[in-house]
């Protein structure tokens, strides 16, 4: 159901008052299901991309067929990455075949927390931390990496995500700043 705002605004010469109308999509109603399989959703992303299951197309598989990576460095966006084929890459997995992926070699797992999800019209977006248990090969070390804006859709194949962009705070286990300095 269409939620109708009306906004008016008081002419000053002629004192007449102009009063317009709009409609905008209420929000989607999400049911207790919607949540858990969209926090399921984000579960399975930090196992594909822990793992490069399936050549890293179980990652690519999270997104829809438009969906789109944007990755974003001390507040940079990077190029996004669209498409199964690169985002199959861009988890370690096809063209690269699992092949040297640095967070895989050093033993990295991926951990996300504080996930708020809020329905849209559309669907819902999402705001969830970043946590890395293993850098440099360390078990016991975690380390925060930034946070996730993601915009989720229910398909017919469930829910994906349409967008997730990464805020990253690190690059290659180091503070994202120092990195940027090194290169």
């Amino acid at each position: 159901m269409p939620i109708r705002t009306t906004t008016c605004a008081l002419g000053a010469v002629a004192l007449t008052a102009v009063c317009l109308t709009t409609s905008a999509q209420a929000p989607m109603k999400l049911t207790a299901l919607d949540y858990i399989e969209i926090q399921q959703l984000v579960a399975k992303y930090a196992r594909a991309i822990d793992t490069c299951s399936n050549n890293g197309y179980d990652y690519a598989d999270l997104y829809t067929p438009d969906g789109i990576f944007l990755p974003m460095v001390n507040g940079q966006s990077i190029t996004g990455i669209q498409g199964r084929e690169r985002l199959a890459e861009v988890s370690g997995g096809g063209s690269n075949q699992c092949q040297n992926v640095g967070w895989i070699e050093q033993g990295v797992r991926h951990i996300y927390t504080n996930h708020i999800i809020t329905p849209t019209a559309e669907g819902a977006t999402g705001t969830v931390d970043m946590l890395m248990i293993g850098l440099g090969g360390d078990p016991n070390k975690i380390a925060h990496d930034g946070y996730y804006e993601d915009t989720y859709v229910k398909t017919a194949d469930g829910w994906r995500f349409k967008q997730r962009t990464h805020h990253a705070l690190l690059q290659a286990g180091r503070p994202a700043e120092q990195a940027a300095g090194s290169e």
